[in-house]
Formats: C-alpha cells, sequence, structure tokens
C-alpha cells in the first residue's frame, strides 16, 4: 500500500563539505551550520520524481532541500558556492577541501535542476491531459453522486451522530498510525544517510590502509637496511677510537658521528610512522562497528515500518466493515421507518373509521 522508504529514494551523489547559513538577520554575514565537514547527498525519489539536498549533523537535518528549476549554484570562489532556497527562506553555502569536488559538486546541481525542470514539465502535461479528459467525460452520473435525503422520522439525529462519530474515530486512528509511520521513514532516512556516509568513510580507510600496508613492507626492507647501516658505521667508529692515530682523522670521525645520529632520528621517524599507521588500523576497526551497529538499527526500523504498513491495513479493512455495517444498519433503520409510517397510515384508518363508528 505504501511503498517502501529505501526503494521509493536513493542517494545518487555524495560530497564532503563545511555547510554554511546566510544570518537572517544581516543577509551577508555566513554562520557555520555544522562544526566539520559533514556529507552532503543528493537523493531522488522514484514515486514522486523529486530531488532533494540532504545533509544530516548527528539526529539534526542541517539541510533538506527539494531542488526546483529556479535553482541556482553560485561558485563565489575557488572552494565555495551557495544557492538561495525559497521556501526555507534562507541561503546556503558549502565549502569545499579542492577545487575538483566544487566543480562536481556544480554539475551535479546543474545536471538535477535539469532533470527536476523536465520532471515538472511532464507533470504539467499529464495535469492538462487529465483536465481535458475530465471536461470531455459524461456529466451523467452526477445525479448518483448525490447524498440520498435523510428521513426525519424516529430520531434521524441519533443515526447521523452514531455515523459521524464512527468515521471520526476511525479516521483518527489511521491518521495516527500514517504519522507514525512518517516519522519512521524520516528515522529510516537519516540511518541511511548515516550509513552512506560510513560507508564512504570506510572505503576511503580501506585505501589508506592497503596503501599503509604496502609502505609499511617497504618502509621494514628501508629500516633494517638502516639498522644494518647503523651497525656498520658503529663498528667504523669503534675502530677509529681503537686504533687511534692510524685511522682517519678526527673529521672523518666526526662525519661518521653525525651521520649516525642522522640515521638514528630517521629511524625514529619511521617506528612514529609505523605506530601511526596501527593506530589508523583500530580507527578502521572502530568505523567498521558503527557501521555494522547503523545497518542493524536500519534491520529494525525496515521491521517496525512493515508492522505499521500491517497495521494499518488492518485500520483500513476494519474501517471498510464498519462503513459497510453502518450501510447496513441504514438500510435496516430505512425499512423499519417506512413499516412504522405503513403503520402509522393503517392505525389513523382504524382511528377514523372508529370516529364514523361511534358518531353513528
Amino acid at each position: 500500500m505504501f511503498p517502501h522508504h529505501r526503494e521509493r529514494e536513493q542517494p545518487i551523489f555524495s560530497a564532503r563539505a563545511h555547510v554554511f547559513q546566510i544570518d537572517p538577520t544581516t543577509k551577508r554575514n555566513w554562520i557555520p551550520a555544522s562544526k566539520h565537514a559533514v556529507t552532503v547527498s543528493f537523493f531522488y525519489d522514484a514515486t514522486r520524481n523529486v530531488y532533494r539536498i540532504i545533509s544530516v549533523g548527528g539526529t539534526k537535518a542541517i539541510i533538506n532541500c527539494t531542488v526546483t528549476p529556479s535553482m541556482t549554484f553560485t561558485k563565489t570562489s575557488q572552494k565555495f558556492g551557495q544557492w538561495a532556497d525559497s521556501r526555507a527562506n534562507t541561503v546556503y553555502g558549502l565549502g569545499f577541501a579542492t577545487e575538483q569536488q566544487l566543480h562536481q559538486f556544480a554539475e551535479k546541481f546543474k545536471e538535477v535542476k535539469d532533470a527536476a525542470r523536465l520532471a515538472r514539465e511532464k507533470s504539467q502535461d499529464k495535469e492538462l491531459a487529465n483536465t481535458a479528459l475530465t471536461i470531455a467525460a459524461p456529466q451523467d452520473l452526477s445525479d448518483e453522486l448525490q447524498s440520498p435525503p435523510v428521513m426525519c422520522v424516529n430520531g434521524p439525529e441519533d443515526k447521523l451522530f452514531r455515523s459521524q462519530s464512527a468515521d471520526i474515530t476511525l479516521s483518527s486512528e489511521k491518521e495516527r498510525i500514517k504519522k507514525m509511520l512518517s516519522e519512521g521513514s524520516i528515522c529510516e532516512m537519516n540511518l541511511e544517510a548515516e550509513l552512506f556516509t560510513l560507508q564512504d568513510s570506510n572505503s576511503k580507510l580501506v585505501a589508506a590502509l592497503h596503501e599503509a600496508n604496502a609502505n609499511v613492507e617497504q618502509w621494514k626492507k628501508q629500516l633494517t637496511a638502516y639498522q644494518e647501516e647503523t651497525e656498520r658505521l658503529r663498528d667504523q667508529v669503534a675502530d677509529l677510537e681503537a686504533h687511534g692515530g692510524q685511522g682517519p682523522s678526527d673529521l672523518l670521525k666526526d662525519e661518521l658521528t653525525q651521520s649516525l645520529e642522522e640515521l638514528e632520528a630517521l629511524l625514529k621517524a619511521k617506528d612514529e610512522e609505523i605506530h601511526i599507521l596501527q593506530s589508523k588500523k583500530a580507527d578502521y576497526h572502530e568505523m567498521e562497528h558503527q557501521r555494522d551497529e547503523a545497518i542493524h538499527r536500519l534491520r529494525e526500523m525496515e521491521m517496525r515500518n512493515s508492522e505499521l504498513e500491517r497495521r494499518i491495513q488492518n485500520t483500513e479493512q476494519n474501517l471498510s466493515n464498519s462503513l459497510e455495517d453502518r450501510d447496513r444498519l441504514d438500510t435496516e433503520i430505512q425499512r423499519a421507518i417506512e413499516i412504522l409510517d405503513i403503520k402509522i397510515f393503517d392505525l389513523n384508518d382504524l382511528r377514523q373509521s372508529l370516529v364514523k363508528l361511534i358518531d353513528k
């Protein structure tokens, strides 16, 4: 009955940027909307044929903008661009790390805007066609759409009140469940954006880890060579000290000592780089754990949405049954009213007959 959210709206492009909003008071200064760079994504809703720009920071939606054909993305510097959202009555600004990222986002914005314009034109053509068909259709069924007259015999107000009360109760229950489903869809959208961000970060970490592993092997070989060179230089220094004046001069000894110190400093720097790479491995495992948690939460939200859809179907079925019962009750009441009218008419004839007999 309701299309699943993941099938309805999918991410088509994503980029990392610092998000800003224009100061509503001065309309000149920029106010940071995020403390650090966040993921800004284009989403496409295939059911409604709508494009949106969404950015989520923690549990808060920083950007939730529907792309319209009238929007324009303007590059104000080599790494900064902006566009205006008339619905939200604000201007969004994005600061990118490189000029290439800004160019890619601007191209995607132009592509999505053109797609939104084509979608609006198709929608307008479809509405015009439907309007033409509606005007050309016969109007013979207009009388059938009118409500039947309500008879005012034997308490129709009570019958009408019961029917309206049933409609209000069922409608309020249906609206409440729809609201719950909408809230679940919003949470699921936030989880999808978070999962998309984690997957992007995970892919970058995997690439960096593979590169680091390749460099570690090379650095280990260099480290071994440096250690061997250090030992050789130590032996040379020891020999020079043992032989005294028989070996090279003191100047050569100082040069060898300086080279030894440089090699030791380089060795220490390589050790620090290896420790940094090992800490990145720990960050990678933590990111994998967060991704698994996000996937688990997303699956739980899908199960919750399925349960809500099932409850809405049951509510609609109950509503249909209640409407059928009400129609059947109306029919029985109408029949009882007709029988009562006949009985009243018969009693009236009998009364008149009795009056005539009494007068005679």
